[in-house]
């Protein structure tokens, strides 16, 4: 088995050039959490999620972190509080973002495999507790050919032990 087996075909990708409130709309009636980005010929650029997005209204420079290491505590626990104002700094942060190009949120560093990629390579990677990713596109000279999901995952080894 391997990522071409396990793959959907049917991407839904959005431009680069995209503006964040098109793409927060596009989600929003999908029921997935992330698109992959392409540029203007097709090429994978980056991968745009839910996390990305809600960064925007909701950035680190807002929450504050509070590290506290009392004993019997061998390391600090820290406390993080949001020090925003209210439901006006999310529509500020909104009018402020939402013309932006997808491309300026995006996460570049995209993690892919190739179609002959196997089983065992696309579960390294979604199970990595470090790369923390929930997706995979499957990728050829940068072209995207299709996405494998934690669900495509599940799904391909519930239908091999359902043929056992």
């Amino acid at each position: 088995m391997d990522a071409r087996d396990m793959m959907t075909r049917d991407v839904e990708t959005v431009q680069s050039d995209e503006e964040v409130s098109d793409v927060l709309t596009k989600l929003s009636r999908r029921d997935f959490t992330g698109f992959p980005v392409v540029d203007d010929e097709g090429k994978l650029v980056g991968v745009v999620t839910q996390r990305d997005l809600v960064d925007i209204f909701q950035p680190s420079e807002r929450t504050l972190w509070i590290p506290v290491g009392f004993p019997p505590f061998l390391e600090p626990v820290e406390y993080a509080v949001d020090i925003s104002w209210n439901d006006l700094d999310v529509n500020l942060d909104l009018l402020r973002n939402a013309s932006k190009p997808i491309r300026e949120v995006m996460t570049e560093d995209v993690v892919t495999v190739d179609p002959e990629d196997s089983l065992d390579t696309v579960l390294e990677l979604l199970g990595d507790p470090d790369l923390d990713i929930n997706r995979v596109p499957v990728v050829t000279d940068g072209y995207v050919e299709g996405i494998i999901t934690r669900q495509d995952v599940l799904r391909t080894l519930s239908e091999e032990r359902a043929d056992q």
